[in-house]
């Protein structure tokens, strides 16, 4: 089943940039839109704090929100360490 679109359109693109990173999106819970999941199961990846991030429903200003979210996925240490060993291309 296709997930639902998010209200915000500034939300909803930073969300599919996550997905396009691999990043698995889940709608629901509690007091929140739904949550992304990073797709790397590593020991060095940050802790595990910042692989699960939650996306609100209505942020107070969705722009800083969406930045938020992108700015999450973008500095994933797993994804930046691959995508330098790949040549030093970013994304």
């Amino acid at each position: 089943m296709a997930r639902s679109f998010h209200p915000k359109k500034e939300v909803e693109s930073a969300i599919r940039h996550a997905e396009e990173q691999g990043w698995r999106v889940e709608v629901g819970g509690s007091h929140a839109w739904g949550r992304m999941y990073c797709p790397y199961s590593d020991k060095e990846c940050r802790c595990g704090e910042f692989c699960i991030t939650s996306i609100w429903s209505t942020p107070q200003n969705p722009g800083n929100h969406a930045r938020a979210l992108r700015r999450v996925v973008d500095n994933c240490t797993t994804h930046r360490r691959r995508r330098e060993a790949d040549g030093g291309v970013k994304e």
